[in-house]
């Protein structure tokens, strides 16, 4: 079986087991082979296990959303780190800075970088999460960044914090490209139906995709 099949497979069993019981302490969720799988790929159980909660209880982040986020950290965890986890030191909540904290004038942003950064890197405390309730919350509203871009956007700049302001910027002002209002049809215009060879505007939001390069 394929790791991501896995993964999938392990992401639903956990959520019913969760749904089950979701006073099963962290330590005895996971059985070891699960746990096992879990260590392959860069990933810790009480990490998943949050991953778990929050779709249970939230219904976010998606399994697909979830499995996108584990390729990448497993990418980085088998390529950069050549497997192995290192011994740095975890990354608290007291490293992280705070959620007022601004770069560019947007709060929030030095803190998501640095929680994308141990992420990647599989220093995140366990009792952190990203993408959490309010990542989502942030990158939502700023550019409708999907949390695993980001995340791709912290490894392909090597953490440059200009870079991926940058990027955020430039996201964030395409997004309120595409809220912007539509202009008012001239006087006497006929608004029943579209231009000929038009087709009407895809009023469904887009997310931005960010420039990865």
């Amino acid at each position: 079986m394929e790791w991501n099949d896995r993964f999938m497979m392990l992401f639903r069993e956990a959520v019913e087991r969760y749904l089950l019981n979701s006073r099963t302490p962290i330590d005895r969720f996971f059985l070891p082979e699960e746990s096992d799988f879990l260590a392959s790929i860069g990933y810790k159980p009480a990490e998943m296990h949050a991953v778990i909660q929050d779709y249970a209880m939230l219904g976010e982040p998606s399994p697909s959303a979830a499995l996108l986020i584990a390729s990448t950290r497993r990418s980085f965890f088998l390529t950069a780190q050549r497997g192995i986890s290192g011994n740095a030191a975890p990354v608290t909540a007291k490293d992280l800075p705070a959620e007022t904290e601004e770069f560019q004038e947007i709060a929030y942003l030095p803190r998501i970088i640095r929680k994308a950064e141990a992420k990647l890197f599989g220093t995140l405390d366990t009792g952190i999460m990203y993408p959490d309730a309010r990542d989502r919350q942030f990158l939502r509203e700023n550019g409708n960044i999907h949390p695993n871009d980001f995340l791709q956007l912290v490894w392909s700049t090597r953490c440059d914090r200009q870079k991926i302001i940058t990027a955020v910027l430039n996201a964030i002002q395409q997004q309120a490209g595409d809220q912007s209002p539509t202009p008012a049809a001239p006087a006497g215009a006929d608004e029943s139906a579209p231009e000929p060879h038009q087709t009407p505007a895809d009023s469904t939001p887009r997310q931005t995709e960010l420039n990865l390069g």
